[in-house]
This record gives C-alpha cells, sequence and structure tokens, in this order.
C-alpha cells in the first residue's frame, strides 16, 4: 500500500502563496475603498408644475389724492393760527387764518395822493389836447377859404386836415387817460375807507379771513405763530385722507413693462393681509434719482389706486411707506424651477440634474423668471430632480449625495 498522507496536505509553498494572494486582494480592494471618489454634498430640488407671476416690487408712498396749499391772500400780518394737524375742516365754513393788511392807513393815503395828482394831470393835458383840436379846426377853415380863392395848394390843405385827424386822437388818448386815473383815485378812497381809521384812541382793524377751500382734515401747517408775512406766502396743506393713492418711483426699464390697469399688491404696509390696488397712470416723463449706493438712475413715478374695501386700509394716511408689487405676467401650468439652480454656460442657460447619484449637465430654454422662480420652456419635465446652488467642485459626472 502507498501512503497518501502526504499528498493530502498542502504544500507550504502553496500555502505561503495562497496566504500572500489573500493579503494582495484585501490591501487592493482597500486601497480601492480609501481612494473612491468621495460624493459630493448638494442641496436638491424638483421641477414642479404650476402658475409663474412676474411683477415689479418696489417702495411705494401714500398720499391724498387732492392736496389743497393755501397761502397768505394778501401781504400782512397773520394772527396766530389754533388749528391742529388732523382737525376737520368744512369748505367755506371753517376759518384757517385771520389776517391784517400791512400798514394799510399809511399805504392807502399816499396812494391816494398819487392818484388825486394823476387826475389833475391827466385833466391838464386833456384840456391841452382840446385846445390843440380847436385850433386846428379854425386853422382847417381859413386853409379851406384860401384853397377857393386859389391862394394855397391842395397839399397845404391836406395837411390842415391831418392836424385835426392828429389833434382828435391826441384828445381821445388823454380822455382815456383821465378815465383810468380817476378809477385808480377811486380804488384808493375804497382801500382807504376800509383799512381802519384811528377814533378816539382805537384803531378799528378789518380782518382778511381765509376759509377752507374744500372738505377734509388739516395735513400739515407751514405756519402757526403770528408773522408778517409776503403775499402767497404757503400756511396750510388741507386734503381728505380717506381719498388715497399710491404712488412708486421705478427704474425707467421696468416702468416700459408696466401698463395701465396692471393688477398690483400692496404688502408690508402694517395690517394683517396684503391689499389689491390696480396701476392708474404712468407719468410721461422721468426724473434723476441718487442711489443709496451713489448711483443716478431715471426714475418714472406709477400711481396705483386701492381696489380693496376702503375700511381694510383707512388706517393709513398721507406719506405712509408700502411695500408694491405690480404683477405684468401671468403663466398657468408651466414647469418651473428656483432660479438658484440656473447659471449661464457660454451664452446658454444650463442647470444639473441629479440622476442616480451622478450630477448630469443640461441645457434649458428660459421663459418668464421672477425673483423666485422661472419658467423652463424646454430642457426639463415635471418631477426631474435638479441641483441648487451647484459649486464650481460640481462637473458634469460628478458623483453627488443629497446634504442632509
Amino acid at each position: 500500500m502507498s501512503d497518501t498522507s502526504s499528498t493530502s496536505k498542502p504544500k507550504p509553498w502553496l500555502r505561503r502563496t495562497r496566504t500572500i494572494g489573500l493579503i494582495t486582494v484585501a490591501v487592493v480592494a482597500f486601497l480601492a475603498w480609501a481612494l473612491r471618489p468621495t460624493p459630493i454634498a448638494a442641496d436638491f430640488a424638483k421641477a414642479t408644475k404650476g402658475d409663474i407671476v412676474v411683477s415689479i416690487d418696489d417702495e411705494g408712498e401714500t398720499r391724498v389724492r387732492q392736496i389743497y396749499i393755501v397761502s397768505a391772500p394778501v401781504a400782512g400780518r397773520v394772527e396766530r393760527i389754533e388749528l391742529e394737524v388732523g382737525d376737520p375742516v368744512v369748505a367755506g365754513e371753517t376759518v384757517l387764518a385771520l389776517f391784517q393788511p400791512q400798514d394799510p392807513a399809511l399805504l392807502d393815503v399816499r396812494s391816494k395822493s398819487e392818484a388825486e395828482a394823476g387826475v389833475r394831470l391827466a385833466e391838464a393835458e386833456q384840456a391841452r389836447a382840446a385846445a390843440q383840436l380847436e385850433f386846428a379846426q379854425s386853422d382847417l377853415r381859413r386853409q379851406e377859404q384860401l384853397l377857393k380863392e386859389g391862394n394855397i395848394s391842395q397839399a397845404s390843405f391836406d395837411r390842415a386836415k391831418l392836424q385835426i385827424k392828429t389833434a382828435e386822437a391826441q384828445l381821445a388818448q388823454a380822455t382815456a387817460s383821465v378815465v383810468k386815473r380817476r378809477a385808480d383815485l377811486d380804488t384808493s378812497r375804497a382801500a382807504l375807507a376800509m383799512a381802519g381809521r384811528w377814533s378816539s384812541g382805537d384803531v378799528r382793524i378789518d380782518y382778511v379771513p381765509v376759509r377752507a377751500p374744500v372738505d377734509g382734515k388739516l395735513l400739515k401747517r407751514m405756519q402757526q405763530s403770528e408773522a408778517l408775512l409776503a403775499a402767497g406766502t404757503p400756511l396750510l396743506e388741507i386734503g381728505d385722507p380717506r381719498d388715497l393713492e399710491i404712488v412708486t418711483d421705478l427704474l425707467s426699464a421696468d416702468a416700459v413693462k408696466i401698463k395701465v390697469g396692471n393688477d398690483a399688491s400692496i404688502e408690508d404696509w402694517g395690517g394683517p393681509i396684503p391689499l389689491a390696488g390696480k396701476v392708474k397712470r404712468i407719468e410721461p416723463f422721468g426724473f434723476t434719482k441718487v442711489s443709496a449706493l451713489g448711483i443716478e438712475e431715471q426714475r418714472v413715478n406709477v400711481i396705483i389706486d386701492f381696489t380693496s374695501p376702503p375700511e381694510q386700509w383707512q388706517s393709513l394716511g398721507h406719506g405712509y411707506r408700502v411695500q408694491t408689487r405690480i404683477i405684468i405676467e401671468k403663466k398657468q401650468g408651466v414647469v418651473k424651477v428656483p432660479v438658484s439652480a440656473l447659471f449661464r454656460t457660454g451664452a446658454d442657460w444650463t442647470v444639473y440634474v441629479a440622476d442616480g447619484g451622478t450630477a448630469r449637465l443640461r441645457k434649458v430654454t428660459v421663459g418668464s423668471r421672477n425673483t423666485l422662480d422661472a419658467e423652463i420652456v424646454e430642457g426639463l419635465k415635471d418631477g426631474d430632480t435638479i441641483l441648487l446652488h451647484p459649486s464650481d467642485l460640481i462637473e458634469d459626472g460628478t458623483s453627488i449625495a443629497e446634504r442632509t
């Protein structure tokens, strides 16, 4: 019989080979695991189907639709104005201020004296013109007799007739001047009679009352204390705070996108719900405004009317700050993504799509956009997973994982 025990045991060199092979496989596997690419964490989002609203947002300010500035009717002394801002006024009844004409007695006595002297001068001029006319008429009669006798030429007779017409015109002018001077004199006499006179050591003062032109409330008081003012000096602002509108100044590049009748939303005004409005007017001229960064901008005023019930916004007043959103476009049932997923690759808009843990670069066609969402016309479908704010570490084919 032969001995088989020696053949059943592996030879030493074979055991060593197997051991080395196992160690090599383990090392290679460990190195492959250690050197494998680590997925880059990213924020994911879904392309969804829904509505998109494009709006132009900016700050606005409320203002009373019709503001009346009440000014000093005459030069003189105004009494202290006792009305307070917010007090109601009634058209034609509420006395806003009282004026005393400035030094009326001295001023009108002088005017009366000047007017009387002017009347005397005009009457003297009228008498001179009448005498010249009378002389010219007498001379014309003599010239006519001489012409019949053949002692003067026809030209001399025509000159005599011209002198008649000239004298008549001068008399008419002098008569008109007398009428005007007498009218000025009557005006001075009337003003002097109304100005107030000294009597028994007391002076009677005729005040000129300034009454409210419309119903409303006192919005602003530019003058309160007694003072001497020139005619036309602003005193008060009056308006109806129940009749408000909103004015917002927009960049001219944004204003051209807006049309009269566009819907608007008034937000951040202090109330519990946004208010509804509608664009009433786009002013046809722009103006330069310096921004907070010191940049000159061309701005255009856009006027918005409230369409919400008045009881919802009656707590607002003149000059209150609001935030306006003017809607210029609405689309329904479109595929949209957050604008933070979009970026430029050359001249094209692109996004990264998550495909089984790998980022895939995809070109898309963008439609309407607002500050949050963008419409995708072509390149994505509803439900596609996209990356938000992709970093510079991500490229086409990069391994990615959702950030936790």
